[in-house]
């Protein structure tokens, strides 16, 4: 019998045969005349099927790749801006006739913005795009840093970042659902790190540049550049860029407000989100914050000076990112391999080789910074150290979240960035006081402590959990 045949088999020139030929010969179709049903062709990892060759993960290989470095480029740019002012905090100061402190509101606000704004951006994104998002963002932005560029007042600058922020935030929330939907799974950890890593980089890269810019051209000039950036985003997405949201594959998409995920839906993704803010305030932030600080006042250092220094971290960053996503993918698969069955937690493994590398970066950092009487470079071996377990962790725990809840991911993103983002923001506020008051070294103990005591356990427990949970 013939596969696909649902009777028993007829020979034709039979009675039979000719029975069937006459029946209902005005109304009976060929088969012939009818057209074939498409084949359903699964996604990579089977979560729903590709209809058309317009979907994404259909596209060329350099198209997916081009699309995930646009996204990602333009969540480095939202935290470059951002961090980018940090250089001319005394000339902002000067020039608007207000304290150092005050001037880094101009920087404390955008942070808050940066991780609120994503929970209005996403439903917006799902009705209309993340193309036109996209548009809207670097357009809006270019406006805004041309505005801060004439600005007189610290109130109008204030508007202008706090604007600027709102405008350039949509990547930080979408990224992870732009990877997650353009990428294979077994190269899922490896894309997700070129979104995690251009957003955490673009926090050191901002003020190292700036440092330049504002000793030799101006903080006037420091917006200008802003701007032409922005530009140059939105000719890159008039040239290559494109929808990566497939409609009629998106069957499950919630209504307008049904785009904000509920962390309580998934203990997993709320512990990685809430480990993932503690470790980055501590081993990103504080460090950043307090480098203006630190140099500055104790080794007199210059804007430009004070900008060398974040090489350390971006070099930690980088490196990082080289063992964290490659590495974890390549560790899932072997696990998997000799196993059976791989899960997300397999990739949680790898987290306790960033956290030691974040304990011994910031003891080294806060220790020998203290000690030191004149500059010397172990302080930024230490912050490079740290920021190398940061990075490992960013993408680690990331990945682990929006895996975790893939049918989800862009909400996994969001509400990921909205954790980060709120606890960075309040760091500043408590942080210079924690290192007056302790020192240097005493303050990285604590924080060491904090780290250990509110991130790496609950990941312990959660991967533990999980683990014993993906065997039955």
């Amino acid at each position: 019998m013939m596969a696909g045949a649902t009777g028993p088999e007829v020979m034709a020139g039979t009675p039979l045969d000719h029975n069937l030929k006459t029946i209902n010969s005005e109304t009976s179709v060929h088969l012939e005349d009818v057209s074939p049903s498409p084949p359903i062709h699964l996604s990579e990892d089977g979560d729903y099927p590709i209809h058309s060759v317009q979907d994404p993960r259909n596209w060329p290989q350099w198209k997916k790749n081009a699309q995930i470095l646009m996204v990602a480029f333009h969540s480095c740019v939202s935290t470059f801006m951002a961090a980018g002012i940090i250089p001319a905090y005394d000339m902002f100061a000067e020039q608007y006739g207000i304290t150092v402190p005050d001037a880094s509101y101009l920087t404390s606000f955008q942070i808050l913005l940066l991780g609120l704004s994503p929970l209005l951006w996403n439903p917006v994104t799902a009705v209309y795009g993340r193309y036109h998002v996209s548009m809207l963002s670097v357009l809006g932005s270019m406006v805004c840093n041309i505005g801060g560029a004439r600005c007189t007042t610290y109130g109008g600058q204030m508007a202008t970042r706090v604007l600027t922020a709102f405008l350039i935030s949509p990547p930080i929330g979408n990224g992870s659902g732009v990877v997650t939907d353009l990428c294979e799974p077994e190269k899922r950890a490896q894309k997700l790190g070129w979104w995690t890593l251009m957003t955490t980089i673009g926090t050191p890269l901002g003020p190292f540049l700036m440092g330049f810019v504002t000793k030799h051209l101006g903080i006037q000039w420091i917006f200008w550049i802003f701007a032409i950036i922005n530009f140059c985003q939105f000719l890159l997405y008039v040239a290559i860029g494109d929808e990566t949201i497939y409609d009629a594959a998106n069957e499950r998409k919630p209504g307008f407000f049904g785009n904000t995920i509920l962390p309580g839906n998934d203990p997993r993704v709320l512990i990685a989100a809430c480990a993932h803010a503690i470790t980055f305030c501590y081993a990103n932030i504080a460090m950043i914050v307090e480098m203006p600080i630190a140099f500055g006042q104790k080794f007199h250092f210059d804007a430009q000076q004070i900008g060398l220094q974040f090489i350390a971290i971006i070099i930690g960053c980088v490196l990082g990112e080289q063992v964290s996503g490659p590495v974890c993918d390549w560790f899932v698969k072997r696990v998997g391999k000799s196993r059976g069955y791989s899960c997300p937690a397999d990739r949680l493994w790898l987290s306790y080789i960033a956290f030691s590398t974040i304990f011994a970066g910031l003891l080294t950092w806060g220790f020998q910074l203290q000690h030191a009487t004149t500059w010397n470079v172990t302080p930024c071996v230490g912050a490079a150290i740290a920021s190398f377990g940061n990075q490992m962790q960013t993408t680690i725990l990331t990945t682990f979240a929006v895996e975790s809840k893939k049918e989800r991911s862009a909400e996994v993103g969001v509400f990921v960035n909205v954790c980060r983002q709120i606890y960075g923001f309040i760091g500043p506020f408590y942080l210079p006081h924690m290192f007056t008051a302790l020192g240097f070294g005493g303050a990285a103990g604590v924080m060491v402590a904090l780290v250990g005591g509110c991130a790496m356990i609950p990941i312990i427990a959660v991967q533990f959990v999980a683990t014993k949970s993906a065997k039955h």
